[in-house]
């Protein structure tokens, strides 16, 4: 365990309020024992629950940040978000195997600067779908993000339209796309790719919308619903298709693999 998830897991569950110990709640892939609380999670941890022992490749592992409009103090937050989180960007690309079924995997990391969109983070999203489409794999999208990386200003903004060209051509090969918008999944990502796939899954109690429910708020004078953008409530408004807890991931995706034929090694 890293030191990264003992932090995350600290204290009392924030829904229920019951202790337990950290190595119990890490066995449990990060979910509460007693309300199903869903932690958030870092790729490498989705990567060992997720893929058949030892499948996960990474591509497109060299591309880092820049500075492309001087922001000030941009690097050093870069810097950082990397070495907090050992992890180049707020996003892992690469192919794996879900028993045995070859897919494209992306992850991404809150913890990386809140998730936010940069032109690293939609170029590697991009490459992705398009290995997708070009090779005639399925897609696998985990999101969580706060949106757009302000730090890179229209370069981020860019992206949106970027990943939703690059999904366009997903679908005229016919590549399956399904993407799990896990705790939170806002802003930008929200407004692109995360919405564009065949079948959209989300974590039990994700938060999912463009702005936050704070800023509504504040925007519309108004009190929002209880359960205002969690993923039951955009589920009820047919926005996410189906609610998959965590430790029924790895099951339902592979059999949603299974239906589109999307398999390498064996045939279904």
């Amino acid at each position: 365990m890293t030191g990264m998830d003992k932090e995350t897991i600290a204290g009392a569950c924030p829904v229920c309020d019951k202790r337990y110990g950290a190595a119990e709640i890490v066995s449990a892939l990060k979910v509460c024992p007693s309300c199903e609380y869903h932690y958030r999670m870092e790729p490498a941890e989705r990567i060992e629950y997720l893929c058949d022992p030892g499948s996960f490749v990474e591509f497109s592992g060299n591309l880092s940040s820049r500075n492309p409009i001087q922001f000030s103090a941009y690097e050093e937050k870069l810097s950082g978000a990397v070495e907090k989180t050992q992890m180049k960007d707020a996003v892992i690309t690469g192919l794996c195997e879900i028993e045995k079924k070859t897919v494209v995997l992306a992850l991404m990391s809150f913890s990386f600067m809140g998730g936010s969109m940069g032109s690293v983070v939609g170029e590697k999203i991009c490459q992705a779908m398009l290995k997708s489409a070009k090779e005639g794999l399925p897609l696998i999208a985990y999101t969580t993000s706060g949106g757009a990386r302000m730090q890179e200003g229209i370069f981020s903004l860019m992206q949106m339209a970027k990943t939703s060209s690059a999904a366009a051509e997903m679908d005229k090969a016919g590549a399956p796309f399904f993407t799990v918008l896990c705790d939170p999944t806002t802003g930008g990502v929200t407004a692109s790719f995360a919405m564009l796939a065949d079948l959209i899954m989300a974590e039990p109690g994700a938060l999912i919308g463009f702005a936050g429910p704070r800023v509504i708020e504040g925007t519309l004078h108004a009190k929002l619903p209880e359960g205002f953008q969690r993923a039951e409530f955009q589920q009820d408004k047919g926005f996410v298709d189906l609610i998959v807890p965590r430790n029924e991931q790895r099951r339902i995706l592979s059999a949603l693999l299974a239906l589109h034929n999307c398999n390498s090694k064996d045939k279904v």
